[in-house]
């Protein structure tokens, strides 16, 4: 399949509807991976970008909301819920913890082919934000530099996450806890000190900084727009 559109991962407990939803966006030009639980996808997810899940909510063991809520930060894949038609509470929930969309089944597959297209589509904007310039500063992800008045600066791979995230969402506020959850790091004195070192590649003036700011008692946002 040369000319796939995504790789999807489907993680449902009922091997008919993994094989229904599998065949039919084969069908449709994607590259599918399926996991029968949200521990089999864990292990999937560990070792493959996959572009978008389509994830069951009611399973057993782990849940398809308390997945979601694990590791929506940590990949920052779209995710679209699978529900029980009448359950709207886990619809509302699952939208809060980061869910990009949801399905009541039983469902049309040509209705899922669409709500995938359209959230990928959505996607593939936000991710071409990977090469951005301010004033006299240029951060180029792709690259891993950071290159202010023409010095430059290396980010490592926990540098990028972090400003990978900002930049395609300028102005918001990530608390210590937002941004643990992104790198797999709970201690804040850690996290302050990989933002001390973000704002010295960054900023003029580390100790006034005008792009990467401190909200006191909220977080850090990232000015650049």
């Amino acid at each position: 399949m040369n000319n796939f559109i995504a790789h999807i991962l489907v993680v449902d407990d009922d091997d008919g509807i993994r094989s229904l939803v599998k065949q039919y966006l084969n069908e449709n030009n994607f590259i599918v991976t399926t996991a029968n639980s949200a521990e089999d996808a864990s292990k999937k997810i560990s070792i493959i970008k996959f572009d978008l899940i389509v994830l069951d909510v009611m399973m057993p063991g782990k849940n398809g909301l308390e997945f979601t809520n694990e590791y929506k930060d940590k990949i920052n894949t779209p995710i679209i819920l699978l529900t029980a038609r009448g359950a709207a509470n886990e619809r509302v929930e699952g939208l809060e913890i980061g869910a990009d969309d949801y399905l009541p089944k039983p469902f049309e597959p040509r209705e899922l082919i669409l709500r995938i297209k359209n959230i990928l589509h959505k996607t593939k904007k936000i991710n071409q934000k990977r090469i951005i310039e301010f004033d006299n500063i240029k951060i180029d992800l792709n690259k891993l530099l950071i290159i202010q008045n023409n010095k430059e600066f290396k980010i490592n791979n926990t540098e990028k996450i972090i400003l990978e995230k900002m930049i395609n969402e300028p102005g918001k506020t990530f608390s210590r806890q937002n941004i643990g959850k992104l790198i797999d790091l709970e201690k804040e004195r850690s996290i302050d000190v990989i933002i001390t070192r973000l704002r010295k590649k960054i900023e003029i003036d580390p100790k006034k900084p005008k792009y990467l700011q401190t909200l006191r008692g909220a977080g850090y946002v990232l000015w650049i727009e």
